[in-house]
């Protein structure tokens, strides 16, 4: 099997809600513009999703505050999968937002929730959302803003419910007002170490969690910047892979709850972080692993 004929099923699957979804996804965020801040190529961006799909993805994340001056994150994952398939589940946040200029703006308040949950579906091209995460920042109570969008799923706008960039004393806030399926919060190998507890904690309620910055070091995407510790660039040397497919295994091999949502504009690395979902690390490559992760904190 070659790496550009590994299919997303390999990395296993994992429960959000009634929605079964392969453990590595996409993110959608990085589709919108080039690591120097130009647009990206809409034709590339929209290939790339479609392949995506083909390598067995059907879990993306995205926003619709994903965009840069030129392209919308949304817009794109309409143009290229709509009609959507029926295993595709898309998760996207609200809390945040930007302004036509890409401004960031205050924190929604409570009712301006449905004006975003409906801006996602109307750029998406949709009657309701699989999952809407609200993403919070600081550890003030979430109940009010949450209660919101509880009202939405029963409403029938959204299916499920999830909460990004929080605390464990929010996401137990959260689950008292209605079923959360996914904690996303930034986290990697030997970065966030804080959130390690939160994960044990979400899986033994059945609940998905999904890291973004998943390649990253010290809050800073690895590949991006070149820098990389030595034993994982031994480990990916002996499997004969690169360091980021090294990152995304042991992420992977965390924890089952534990989702994958690389992104990227680039079709050779999405097919590289596909097969990531494929790499089967050994004890002592984990070893090896945790203990850089452990030594991080």
């Amino acid at each position: 099997m070659t790496i550009d004929t590994v299919d997303a099923a390999a990395a296993g699957t994992w429960q959000l809600g009634d929605r079964t979804v392969n453990r590595i996804g996409f993110g959608a965020m990085r589709l919108t513009a080039n690591a120097d801040g130009s647009p990206s190529d809409r034709d590339r961006a929209v290939a790339v999703l479609r392949r995506a799909v083909e390598l067995g993805v059907n879990h993306i994340d995205t926003a619709a505050f994903y965009f840069s001056p030129l392209r919308s994150a949304n817009e794109l994952i309409n143009r290229a999968l709509s009609p959507y398939p029926e295993d595709l589940v898309i998760v996207t946040k609200v809390g945040p937002g930007k302004d036509p200029s890409g401004q960031w703006l205050p924190m929604a308040r409570p009712d301006q929730l449905r004006g975003q949950v409906e801006e996602n579906l109307r750029q998406l091209g949709r009657d309701h959302l699989d999952v809407v995460n609200l993403r919070v920042y600081g550890p003030e109570p979430l109940a009010e803003h949450f209660g919101a969008l509880a009202e939405l799923r029963d409403a029938g706008l959204i299916r499920h419910l999830g909460v990004s960039a929080v605390k464990p004393h929010q996401v137990a806030e959260a689950r008292a007002i209605a079923p959360v399926v996914c904690v996303q919060n930034s986290w990697s190998l030997g970065y966030r170490l804080s959130n390690d507890a939160l994960i044990g904690d979400c899986a033994a309620h059945g609940i998905a969690f999904v890291p973004f910055f998943a390649l990253a070091t010290s809050g800073r995407e690895a590949g991006a910047s070149g820098a990389e510790h030595d034993e994982v660039r031994a480990v990916a040397r002996a499997h004969g892979v690169t360091p980021a497919q090294v990152r995304l295994a042991w992420t992977l091999h965390r924890s089952p709850n534990v989702l994958a949502i690389p992104g990227t504009g680039n079709p050779a690395h999405l097919a590289q972080n596909v097969a990531a979902g494929a790499l089967r690390l050994t004890d002592d490559d984990l070893s090896r692993l945790d203990a850089l992760h452990e030594s991080a904190g």
